[in-house]
């Protein structure tokens, strides 16, 4: 799929209120680059982390994919301003992916949160 073709289906499957101005970057086979923007005048909270976590797992395993179970790491605070999301599908079983996702503040250089998951569909 490619870039404009994924963000077509993440703006689809996203209410918008959820999709903090989502910016599919890259899109090769499983592996996924997101970024986003933080709402003006605010910053990240932990429920705005876990919106970008579950749309970026979607991004991977698939934008009507659901998770069905989550694991988050937290690594340290989310800071102002944009979030990277690096996310891929580390396997395959039938209709259901087990994926993980890396967020980081600004730039790809230290991770700020690390999430797996399972989704269905």
């Amino acid at each position: 799929m490619t870039e404009e073709e994924l963000q077509a289906r993440l703006e689809e499957t996203t209410p918008e209120r959820d999709r903090y101005d989502l910016f599919v970057e890259e899109s090769q086979d499983q592996d996924v680059r997101v970024r986003f923007s933080p709402l003006p005048g605010e910053g990240w909270s932990t429920a705005a982390l876990l919106t970008v976590v579950e749309i970026s797992l979607r991004a991977a395993a698939g934008a009507e994919a659901s998770v069905t179970h989550l694991a988050v790491t937290r690594i340290r605070p989310a800071q102002t301003g944009d979030i990277i999301a690096l996310s891929r599908v580390i396997r395959r079983d039938g209709d259901v992916a087990h994926a993980e996702t890396w967020l980081f503040s600004h730039a790809v250089v230290e991770a700020m949160l690390h999430a797996t998951a399972s989704l269905k569909g």
